[in-house]
């Protein structure tokens, strides 16, 4: 198991965090809670004192009396949940001017959409921004933690406190879903009506892996669009969901231009789903959409973890239904992915890849299958790949 000194395991972003400390004054670790923005602050900055605005006394004393926490905290301090005090910032702000340094605040925070406007206004050019997600595949690897079988991958999820203490998924996410729509969604907006918020939540879960479709999850939740519209941006600006947008190339074709929905995390989707066991995992009809998730949200799990603020990542459809799940772009070469969660590799799987390919012109180096086999293989058309 690869951990540091302190038994924590490894996050792959550690490493850009303190290049970004030694080029800007603020380094901003924002992600959804409990994806480890805490833990990764302290094990990269073991030397920085801590201080966490959640705390109420703390908190009191950043909002009254901002000019003399400065002078408690003048350098090298992390700050945590510093959205509770927003206008803590510009103050925060005058002082790194005033000062000059770099390193000099890591400020970490659960909710991007308030953290952000805080540091768009007051941190503009001086900060470096970092999203950190749950684990990454490559870290749960290194860590010795990584589930064997595909079902136990997809229904525990990446969490870390799941695996720090032991919880169950069955009673890890229903207490973080409830945290986070009577906690965190009061605090982003006033929803007025949360039970129908929660619905409208394991809605969104039932449609993972599928073409976004707005006025179907209005009639279904029973609101109106513009809702559905302010719903889906909180859920991600906190990091719940994402939308994969379709690729703009379209090669003469046709193309399908709405986005595809997915979670962050396949764990948190399958508690939304109700999905209890390994068992029902196993022949759920969305198995094979949490396995898609799965794969492409550990692709922007990578990026971010480099400090890529907007991954290159897309899916290609045209109007015929054909289609390729992921598009990604490293510099100016593009990768084309096939995702199944079967565990008997089928030719059928290279036929999506074929099609695009001959619009495209990519070589068969740039054309991939995952599946939810063991065995790689390494075949003329494509490589097959096994995510493990």
């Amino acid at each position: 198991m690869q951990e540091n000194c302190s038994g924590v395991i490894l996050r792959t972003m550690k490493q850009k965090a303190v290049a970004l400390s030694k080029q800007y004054p603020f380094v901003v670790i924002t992600g959804p809670r409990q994806s480890g923005k805490t833990t990764l602050a302290k094990d990269a900055f073991p030397d920085y004192r801590k201080v966490s605005l959640e705390d109420l006394d703390n908190r009191a004393f950043a909002e009254s009396d901002p000019r003399g926490f400065i002078s408690t905290y003048p350098d090298k301090t992390i700050i945590d949940e510093v959205q509770r005090v927003p206008s803590l910032l510009s103050y925060l702000q005058t002082h790194s001017d005033d000062v000059g340094g770099d390193g000099m605040y890591i400020l970490t925070g659960p909710q991007n959409l308030q953290l952000m406007e805080a540091v768009d206004q007051s941190l503009a050019g001086r900060v470096g921004l970092l999203h950190l997600l749950p684990f990454s595949r490559q870290e749960m690897k290194d860590g010795g933690i990584f589930p064997e079988s595909t079902d136990a991958k997809l229904l525990n999820g990446c969490y870390p406190r799941l695996y720090d203490k032991g919880i169950s998924p069955t009673d890890y996410y229903p207490n973080y879903i409830n945290t986070y729509v009577e906690r965190d969604v009061r605090n982003i907006k006033d929803i007025t009506d949360l039970g129908k918020f929660t619905r409208f939540l394991k809605l969104c879960a039932a449609r993972t892996g599928q073409l976004l479709n707005k006025s179907s999850l209005a009639n279904d939740c029973g609101i109106s669009v513009p809702t559905v519209d302010s719903w889906l941006s909180i859920l991600e600006s906190s990091y719940i969901i994402f939308l994969l947008k379709p690729d703009h190339k379209n090669y003469s074709k046709r193309l399908v231009k709405t986005p595809k929905l997915y979670f962050y995390d396949t764990g948190l989707a399958a508690s939304l789903l109700e999905i209890k066991t390994e068992t029902q995992m196993n022949t759920h009809y969305l198995r094979g959409n949490l396995f898609e998730n799965m794969v492409v949200a550990d692709f922007i799990k990578n990026d971010f973890n480099k400090g890529i603020i907007e991954p290159s990542v897309s899916f290609w459809r045209d109007s015929a239904g054909n289609e390729v799940d992921l598009i990604y772009r490293d510099s100016d070469k593009e990768d084309a992915f096939e995702i199944k969660s079967a565990e008997t590799f089928n030719e059928s799987f290279l036929d999506g890849l074929k099609y695009w390919s001959k619009y495209s012109g990519a070589k068969p180096s740039q054309l991939h299958v995952v599946y939810g086999g063991t065995t790689p293989m390494a075949r003329s058309e494509a490589s097959v790949e096994v995510f493990r």
